[in-house]
């Protein structure tokens, strides 16, 4: 076992992005990735332990009942990269199935450095595994590990959980085709995709009675306080989840709660809130099963196989490079 992370500093990128996202003419909004920082990382584990929110649950069981079905269907040998690997909990029974076939390089790409450490500890104890990280946003990071691939090595690509509904449709798909151009023919891609179900379901998993999903939320301000050196006050917004029909998602909001100006010093900005106003801060969109054959297609993928489970409407989808 040997692992090894490659860092990156993120704050200036941060910076720019929360500017770019708060001066945007008429709906304000910040990127969904910025809130898994170590707290937000944090919060979100115990989201998925909430009875409302069974994605992540059913996620974890179709990869722990079809593991072996899923690494059988691989052309091997192959090496592994995780986009947002997270914790890496889940993604154990693919690489414990793989390393009893081979020695396995994985390499999870991250921007949370926290959850990069984490994953690292997760997954360490499994005999012949080698783990390079990569604090990098996801392309950046998938192509350098497709630069370091060997002669004859496939490449795997996980990119698990929900994370693809965070995409709109067209952007989804457009990420979907930028994966493929890193990849070879026969690579793959084993994706997570949350699937359709009631609003009053969605309503119950996004905006729970406990508040958990709210402190997640909110903490995203929190973390522009502590990084940015901004003055927030958490008191004066609120979480809010609303479905985008439309669309087919469901959307994470925080509210003023009244008006208000907030200065953010790193990001050389001095924001004005309308009482009632809102900041976008993720989306997640679901699909129908035919339709991720579709975007899979459209991206120059096959869908080989899917797998759906049946207590939370979700489904694995193994995808070839053509």
């Amino acid at each position: 076992m040997l692992t090894h992370t490659i860092t990156a500093n993120p704050t200036y990128e941060f910076a720019a992005d929360v500017r770019a996202g708060l001066t945007k003419l008429g709906q304000k909004e910040l990127p969904s990735k910025y809130l898994y920082d170590e707290i937000g990382s944090a919060l979100f584990e115990v989201i998925s332990f909430l009875p409302q929110y069974g994605l992540t649950r059913a996620d974890e069981r179709l990869l722990r009942r079809h593991a072996h079905e899923i690494v059988e269907r691989l052309a091997t040998p192959v090496a592994v990269a995780e986009l947002g690997s997270g914790s890496g909990k889940k993604t154990r029974w693919i690489l414990e199935g793989l390393c009893r076939r081979q020695r396995t390089s994985y390499y999870p790409i991250e921007i949370s450095p926290s959850a990069l450490a984490m994953c690292e500890r997760e997954l360490s104890d499994i005999e012949s595994i080698s783990i390079l990280g990569f604090e990098r946003e996801y392309l950046d990071g998938l192509l350098e590990v497709a630069a370091q691939r060997h002669s004859g090595e496939h490449l795997l690509v996980l990119f698990l959980g929900s994370t693809i509904g965070n995409f709109d449709r067209p952007a989804g798909v457009k990420f979907l085709a930028e994966v493929r151009h890193i990849l070879q023919p026969g690579d793959s891609l084993l994706l997570g995709t949350d699937l359709e179900k009631s609003n009053a379901q969605l309503i119950d998993a996004y905006d729970d009675e406990l508040g958990v999903t709210a402190a997640f939320n909110l903490n995203l301000l929190a973390r522009i306080n502590r990084d940015l050196d901004a003055d927030f006050d958490l008191r004066q917004f609120e979480h809010m989840a609303r479905i985008n029909h439309q669309d087919r998602s469901v959307e994470m909001h925080l509210r003023s709660r009244c008006r208000q100006t907030v200065n953010i010093p790193a990001s050389e900005l001095l924001v004005e809130f309308l009482e009632g106003e809102t900041i976008w801060t993720e989306s997640s969109h679901k699909y129908s099963r035919q339709e991720v054959h579709e975007m899979a297609s459209r991206a120059g993928f096959c869908c080989e196989a899917q797998w759906i489970d049946q207590q939370w409407s979700f489904a694995e989808n193994l995808l070839i490079a053509y």
